[in-house]
Order: structure tokens, then sequence, then C-alpha cells
């Protein structure tokens, strides 16, 4: 293939569809270039329908005319920009895409789930659909979001992102957007894909491998294609990284971790929480304490694999019908890999006569628990419990379990979906299309090295070092008290005598039919555009849990306990789409076109629901196009919205207006001003903690805080409106350049939410930072502070979640969401005579992305901001979303090709996030240093050479100069995102690595 045609390809699929329109799926003929790409989308669309004589699909409406331009800005992805990449992943593939917020993915360990996701505009993942060909995807979750893990690459022609709206085309939850990746059609012959990389530093390996093979058959009324892929990808621990081995705290710079720690750290009434130490046998006199390093056992890049096959064929069984068919299968194993297990807080009864129980350790738990020295004495020797002198104490225990290694949780997603459907013409202007969808998802847990809660405390009853008390099980007894290494494999194997399970199953049934066409043209216009159609949709979600996760606290260290629950929604519709070119041809006005669209919704959950669209563009010259959308949308909560069980997880704080003492300001380490007034003493007693505890509650472990929530069956839809206004310039008088300006706004009323935890700090105790706590006379009796429900013997918002709900985060229908920015592209490709240069540019910037959980509460900025309250608003919470994620102000990708004569091409992709600060409202809680990130850049050279027409080889430098990640320790965001003591799913915590991947075509 020669420089001009491959250069022409790449500048139309660089991300700079949104030009005008959608680029086409291109059909592909391995014996002959793909099409080439013209100046425009729009161009390369007709083009492409006139080569191929094919149906073209164009995200963002039901009308198939190549010819008719559409007002939705939309950005693409070209298969060549793909390869460039060398993306493994679809969500690797789109975290980078200015204006989408990085989402769950390989670079979420702690919290990831065993799916990756893509969020628009930092909405939300439910707020946005993940399409194939249009078609919707199988959720992986009870919140409706489709797993990207799934979408098979090889045979991906094009990613559409089509931002700002779709739901009148494609449904209620596609308010920010969708991402529709477009399959190659008619694909002949066969092609093998290969690409491996590594990191510099030796680690990372990943693997990839894919066959696809395709041809026509029946004289050519019909093409079949299969394509078989295989991945594999190692992970990268934070302790291989010199950033990331030690844990640093983002309130103090000095060494953090997790409270849960090794030597043992106990809970004594009147006193506080102490850790013991080894040495003397005795609890320290203060809270001090060391904390455990948790950094070296967790990852950077979660290890994964992934077995996928895709099938399609089409058959024209007559002139004006065809029949065609999809299948695929994935079956992914992702893993997480956590610390060490331990005792995380709960509460255990042990007797004074354990056999690991230092004698000085003994008597201060015996002075406290009001025993004098004599009865403490007939204590320790007393081994029997019917002895009158035996004596228990109850605590609660911090202890890791660093012998046994990391705790590992194994995610096994397995995928099918299949799609038959009929299409052909009724006249010649005049076309349907009638198709079946199904297919389900299963998504196994499996909690490895976690322990169980009844083993611990049956091991810690004993009275002797070799026997239990209750011998059954072959109990094997627990010494917690001893140094590094007192925990021997026998111990360990009793506690980790069992696995917790815990199965989602997810699936889609969907029957869809539209009949799309032409009614005709005024003057000289291009014909009407319009589309009618119906669809039914039923989803189902089940949750399956093994009788261990049923139990509250019985899985150490995993939270709360989900309840088993089987749920189904099912909505009917009609829609309706038309495209009216009004004017051509004319002075001042080259084209003017009408877009109209309407969508009427029945749900069985919530009724009734009307979406509808109005568009439009104008070009008073050739050159020149401006274009505008409006969309009025309606969602419906989701099963896991709606059914989902209570249930106490994990969040994020670092600061609890109860911790602390007041008696001493120079204490830095203890001393909370908040906890002198006495206001704030009566709400931590109301919120359950124990007299004795005022003044020796110690922070959140971890900057980690119980939190509980579940569905709510009184959802209501919530409400959104979009639009976008914009222009596409492609002057005479520079050939080959095109710019493109869009300005979106999306606001979202009566949008299901939950309040942050700020918000709840907030509005009981008036405040959420040391200096700012000011809470209301009656603040103890009030609704706000009766969300917060406190540990029964420490006071603190951390423990155990059998006895501790923590902080209750409800799902409401009174949230509001605003944004808006800027979308911009420029691209340029010029023909020298040495080489064919290319440039294409995508920037954004995001003026406000605001969101209020409730009338009373914040409305709160994070554009630009990080924090523990910033990111999918609403859904702030490890079981119905992920937060914490960074959106800068500007994000830019530029990529620079240069093609030579001699099949060789070479290319620079320059990726811009601007500079953030930490949130305004809680940056007094963090050290200065880590309360703003420079801007930052990085850069993947590429070199890509065809040595015969059917072999290209591409390597690929990805961070170029080994640009590092910024430092602002693990405690100032989410453990989702904030982890390693930056943010991995932002900025390349790997390093320069190498990628080499070959393309063989026969």
């Amino acid at each position: 293939m020669s420089r001009a045609p491959r250069l022409r390809l790449l500048s139309s699929q660089l991300l700079i569809g949104t030009a005008v329109l959608a680029a086409p799926a291109f059909a592909q003929d391995q014996t002959t270039a793909a099409p080439q790409a013209a100046a425009t989308a729009a161009d390369a669309a007709a083009e492409a329908a006139t080569d191929n004589n094919e149906d073209i699909i164009v995200t963002g409406t039901l009308i198939r005319n190549p010819n008719i331009e559409k007002s939705s800005p939309i950005s693409v992805i070209g298969a060549a920009e793909i390869e460039m990449k060398q993306s493994n992943t679809a969500e690797e593939l789109l975290r980078d895409l200015p204006g989408a917020a990085p989402s769950i993915g390989s670079a979420v360990n702690n919290g990831q789930g065993g799916s990756s996701f893509v969020d628009l505009r930092g909405l939300g993942i439910n707020r946005n659909l993940a399409l194939l060909d249009g078609m919707r995807l199988v959720p992986a979750r009870a919140d409706g979001a489709a797993d990207l893990n799934n979408i098979p690459l090889a045979l991906i022609e094009r990613v559409d992102v089509l931002t700002g709206g779709a739901s009148t085309t494609y449904g209620a939850d596609a308010i920010s957007g969708v991402v529709n990746f477009v399959t190659k059609r008619n694909f002949q012959g066969a092609q093998l894909d290969v690409s491996n990389q590594i990191t510099e530093h030796g680690d990372g390996h990943t693997f990839r491998v894919d066959l696809t093979i395709g041809g026509n058959f029946a004289d050519d009324a019909g093409n079949a294609v299969l394509s078989v892929g295989y991945q594999q990808a190692d992970p990268v621990y934070q302790g291989a990284r010199s950033f990331s081995v030690d844990n640093i705290d983002s309130s103090t710079g000095e060494a953090g971790g997790s409270g849960t720690s090794i030597p043992v750290r106990v809970s004594i009434p009147g006193v506080g929480t102490r850790q013991l130490n080894t040495a003397t046998g005795a609890f320290n006199a203060d809270s001090s304490f060391i904390p455990f390093n948790f950094n070296p056992q967790n990852i950077l890049q979660t290890p994964f694999e992934r077995f996928n096959i895709y099938g399609a064929a089409n058959y024209e069984i007559a002139d004006s019908v065809e029949v065609y068919a999809v299948g695929m299968f994935s079956r992914n194993k992702s893993e997480s890999i956590v610390a060490s297990s331990g005792l995380f807080g709960s509460p255990f009864t042990i007797p004074f006569s354990n056999p690991f129980l230092p004698g000085p350790a003994r008597d201060q738990l015996c002075a406290a628990n009001g025993l004098s020295a004599a009865e403490c004495g007939a204590a320790a020797l007393a081994t029997d419990p019917n002895d009158p002198a035996y004596r228990t104490f109850t605590s609660n225990i911090f202890r890791r379990f660093v012998e046994g290694g990391p705790r590992r949780t194994v995610f096994t997603t397995t995928f099918f979906q299949q799609k038959i459907g009929v299409r052909g013409n009724i006249t010649d202007s005049i076309s349907y299309d009638v198709y079946g969808t199904y297919g389900e998802s299963e998504l196994l847990r499996e909690n490895k090295g976690f322990g169980l809660f009844s083993r611990a405390q049956q091991a810690l009853l004993a009275t002797n070092p070799n026997t239990c008390l209750d011998t059954t099980n072959n109990c094997v007894p627990l010494n917690i008290f001893g140094p590094q290494g007192s925990i021997n494999p026998d111990m360990l194997a009793f506690i980790n005598a069992a696995n917790a399970t815990d199965t989602q199953k997810n699936s889609l049934s969907q029957i869809r039919g539209v009949v799309n066409g032409e009614l005709g043209s005024i003057g000289d216009a291009q014909p009407i555009g319009f589309a009618i159609g119906a669809e039914y949709r039923e989803n189902s979600a089940a949750r399956e849990v093994d009788a261990l996760s049923q139990i509250p606290g019985e899985v150490l260290g995993l939270g709360g306990a989900p309840a088993t629950t089987d749920n189904s929604t099912d909505v009917k519709e009609v829609f309706g789409e038309l495209i009216a070119p009004l004017i051509a041809d004319k002075p001042f006005a080259h084209s003017l076109t009408l877009e109209l669209g309407a969508r009427y919704s029945d749900y069985n959950t919530t009724g009734g629901a009307f979406t509808y669209k109005v568009g439009g563009s104008w070009e008073p010259i050739e050159s020149l196009k401006i274009r505008g959308n409006y969309n009025r949308a309606t969602r419906s909560p989701t099963i896991q919205e709606l059914y989902a069980s209570v249930v106490t997880g994990l969040n994020n704080s670092a600061y609890d207006p109860c911790q602390g003492q007041a008696t001493d300001p120079t204490d830095a380490e203890t001393f909370n001003p908040a906890i002198g007034n006495p206001i704030v003493q009566q709400i931590c007693l109301a919120q359950g903690a124990p007299p004795s505890t005022i003044g020796t509650i110690t922070a959140p472990s971890g900057a980690q805080i119980n939190f509980t929530q579940g569905g709510n069956p009184d959802l209501d839809v919530e409400k959104a409106d979009t639009f976008t206004v914009g222009f596409v310039f492609q002057p005479e008088f520079a050939p080959g350049l095109t710019l493109t300006v869009d300005y979106y706004n999306i606001k979202v009323k009566n949008a299901i939410t939950a309040p942050t935890i700020d918000d709840q700090l907030r509005e009981c105790f008036g405040g959420s930072t040391p200096d700012t706590i000011n809470p209301a006379a009656g603040a103890a009796t009030s609704a706000d502070c009766a969300e917060f429900q406190r540990d029964p013997l420490t006071g603190g918002l951390d423990g155990d979640a059998a006895t501790t709900p923590g902080v209750f985060l409800p799902l409401s229908n009174q949230g509001t969401i605003k944004t808006d920015g800027i979308d911009w592209t420029l691209a340029y490709k010029h023909e020298f005579d040495w080489a064919v240069l290319d440039f294409a540019f995508n920037g954004n910037w995001t003026n406000s992305s605001k969101f209020k959980s409730k009338p009373g509460s914040i409305n709160r900025e994070c554009v630009g901001f990080y924090s523990v309250n910033c990111g999918a608003p609403g859904n702030g919470t490890t079981a119905f979303g992920s937060v914490g994620s960074i959106q800068p102000e500007f994000s830019w990708n530029a990529r620079t090709t240069l093609g030579f004569d001699n099949n060789i091409d070479v290319s620079l992709l320059w990726r811009h996030i601007s500079s953030v600060d930490v949130e305004p409202l809680v940056e007094e809680q963090f050290l200065e240093d880590f309360r703003h990130i420079k801007a930052y850049d990085w850069f993947d050279l590429t070199f890509q050479f065809e040595p015969t027409d059917n072999m290209t080889f591409t390597a690929t430098i990805q961070n170029l100069f080994d640009k590092q990640p910024p430092i602002v320790g693990s405690t100032i965001g989410s453990t989702s995102f904030n982890s390693g003591n930056t943010y991995p799913s932002t900025y390349d915590t790997l390093g320069r690595r190498f990628a080499l991947g070959a393309k063989l075509r026969f």
C-alpha cells in the first residue's frame, strides 16, 4: 500500500470524526486497500457506501444514509489508531480520551470488581452506553454497565464516541452519550495479530494473539467471519516502584498504612486502642502505633487472562432479504491482590488465661476491666470455663496476618451474546431491519486467604497452646500476641479453611425492529430521511451469595453481608427520527438541515417516560458548518439502584470529628479541638460511642470508614437536558485542514444519587475539617446525625461490619448534576515530496462539573480537583459505582505522523492533562505539599513498517521519557483511584514500556 492512501486513512480515523459525521462501517476486503478516506468523515462514509454497496452504520441516528449529515459531534478512533496505540483492551483505549473520566479498569486494584467500564463526561458508568455495532451488550452488573473486557478489539474497524446525549436513539441511559464499537464487515482472507509488551523494569508482561478468518460463499451472496483471541497480562506490584513501595500518609507526609498492623493493637476500656510492645509484653502508654505498610503487596496493574470468540455471518436469500447472525463468547479472569488479611477491629472474646497473652498486657487488661490483682492472677490460671475464677475480656482486635501473604480475589467472567436478524428493502428507498438478541454474563468472585471470624474466635478462646477449648474442626490455637512469625502455617490453615464466593448473573433479552428510508426532498436538497421503530428489552440480575458471605463480618476484611437476590426490569419502546434537508446550494445557505427525534418508553418499574431531540445544521458557505442539538432524556433506575440488598462496606475519610482528645494542643498526633465542644461530644455519644471512649477515639484506619447502603424501590426517573452547539471549518485556502469546536451542556435533575461522606459530616457536625466543626445546638438528636452508627467498643466509624454500620448513604432522587465544556479537534494532512504529514489533535476544556446530592448539600465543583468526594456523582460507594478519578480542566491528545516512501511510518502521540488541586473544602486535612499536582505530559513513539503488502510490524515506546507520576500520599482520595501514593488510572505508573506487534494477512 502506498504512503498517501495509508496516511489519508489514518487522518480520518485519529479522533477527528467530529468533523461532520461518524465514519462508516467500512467493508474490509483484504485483497485490496481499505477505502481511502476523504477530507471529512462524511465524505469517507459516502465513498465507502459507493465502493461497497452497503448500509452505513452511523452512530447517533437510526437513519442509514451517508449523505445526510448529523448535527451531533462524534469522535472516531479508527483501526489505525488502535494499531498504533497497541491497546489490549477497550478500556485502555478509552482511558485517555479527552472529556472522559478514568473508570474501573486494569489500573484499579482494590475496588475493581472484575470488569472495566467507560465514564463519559465523568457522569457515571450508569449514564452512558457501550454498544457493539449499535447493539446493547449484556450488562456485567446490576447497574446496567457493560464490561469492556468483552469487546473483540481485533475485529474493530473503528470506535465512535458520541457525547452529549443519545437517549432518543438508544434509550434513556445514554444521557452522557454512547461508545459504539463498529466491527469489520464482509471480511475476507485470514489475519493474524500478535502483540508483546513489557515495562522497562521487566515486569507487567502482556501477550495477545488474535486469528481472524473470513470469506464469501454462495457466489458472494453471503459472508462469514470467525475471530479467536487470547490475552494474558502479568501484575505490577507497588513494591516494584520507588514512588509506591512505602505508604505515605497524605495528612502528615510520614509513613502511613493500616491500623490493622503488627504487633497487635487492642481496644482497652477507658484507655483507647493500644499497640503491644512485644519486647516488654505491655501495651504502649499512648495511642501511637506502627502502621502496616500494605503497599508492597498491592498492585498497579491487575493480572488478566482472556479467551474470546466472535463469529458473524450474513446471507442474502433474496434480492431484498438478508439474514444475519452474530455470536460472541468471552471468558475472562482478573485478579485483585491486596494486603494480608487479619483481624480488622472486630470484637473478640479472649480468656485472661490465653496461653499467648503476656503477663504485663494481662495486668493492664485486668485493671481496665475492673479485676483486682488477685482476681487477675486467678483468672490467668483458670483454664476451664467451669472454674469460678475463669474470666474473659472482649476487645476490638487489630492484627495483620503477614505470615499468610496477600489476599487474592479472583474474578471469573463468562459472557455470551447472540443476535439473529433479517434486513432488506421494502422499496427502492425504504429498508427494514428486525433482530432479536439474548445474552448472559456470569461473574464469579472467589475470595482467597481472607480467613473466617468464627474460626479466629474459636482459636482465640484457647487456654492451652496446643489445644482449643472447642476441638471441633481440628481447631488450632491462634497466637496474635507475638511478633511477626508467631502465626504458623497450621494456624493460618485453620482460619483459612474455606473461601467465600459470590456469583452475579445478568441477562439481556431484546427484540428490535426499525424501518428507515426517504420521504422525498424539498427543492434541490437531499431527500428527507426517516426512521421509525419499536423494541422490547428485559434485564435480569441475580446474585447468589454463599452461606459464609451472608453472615455479617464472618469473612475477615470483606465487609457486610449481601443477600441472595433475583430481580428484573423490562421496557417497551417506540421511537422515530427525521432528518430533513431544507435548503441546498443557495446564497448564504449551502445547506440547511433540521433533525427531530422522539422515543416513548414504558417501564414496568416507573411507568411511561418521553424523550425527544431537536437539532440542525447550517452551512452558510461550503467550508463552514454550524450545528446544534438539544436532547431531553429521562433515565429509569437500574436493578441495582432499586433492589440491591443493604450492605456495609468501606468508604474513605481521613478525619472523624469524634477522634482524638482536646487536652494537649502540642500533641499533633491526637489533638482535635472539636472534641472539646460539648455538642460534638453529645453527638458522638448519641451515635453509639461509649462514654469511656470520648477523647480516645482513633482516626479511621487507613482513611477507610464503614458505610451502609442499599437499593431504594421508591426511586423514580431522573430527567436530563443536554445540548451542543458548534461549528466545523474546512477552509479552501488550506486544503487538508479541518477544525471543529463544540460546546456541550448537560444537566440532570431528580438525579438518582447518594450523598458523599463529606455531605453527611457537614450536615451533622456543621463541617468536615478540624477547623470547621461547629454543630448546631440539638444536633445530637437530628435526623442528619442519626445517619451515623459507631463501633460499640471503640466509638470509631471503622471496625466490624456486623457491629458498625458507619455512615448511611441513602439513594434518592434529590440530586442535581451539571457539566459543560468545549470539545475541539484540529486535523491537518499534507503531502510533501519526501513524506506525508498527518496531524490530528483532540482536546477538551471542562468548564464545570457540579454535583449536589440534595437541596441542603454543598453544590460541589469537581473540575480540576481531587478528593474522596469527586468522581462519578452520587455513586460514591464501592457498591454502587466509583468516585475519586481526576477530571482535569484541560486535556488533549495530539498525534503527528510522518509516512515515508519506504513503507515506514513514524508517529508521536502527545497526551496532556492540566494541573489539579485538592478539593478546597477538605484541603486543611492534608499536607500542603500534596495539595497540588502540576500539569502532566506523556509521549508515545511508534514506528510502523510494511515490508510487504501482507505484513505490518509496529513498535511502540509508551511513556517515552519515563515520566513518573505525582506523589500525593494514599489517604487523599478513594481507595479505588488513590493507590500507591498517586492516581494510577490518571497518571502513568508503569513507566517506560515497550510493545512490539505484528500483523500478517493472507
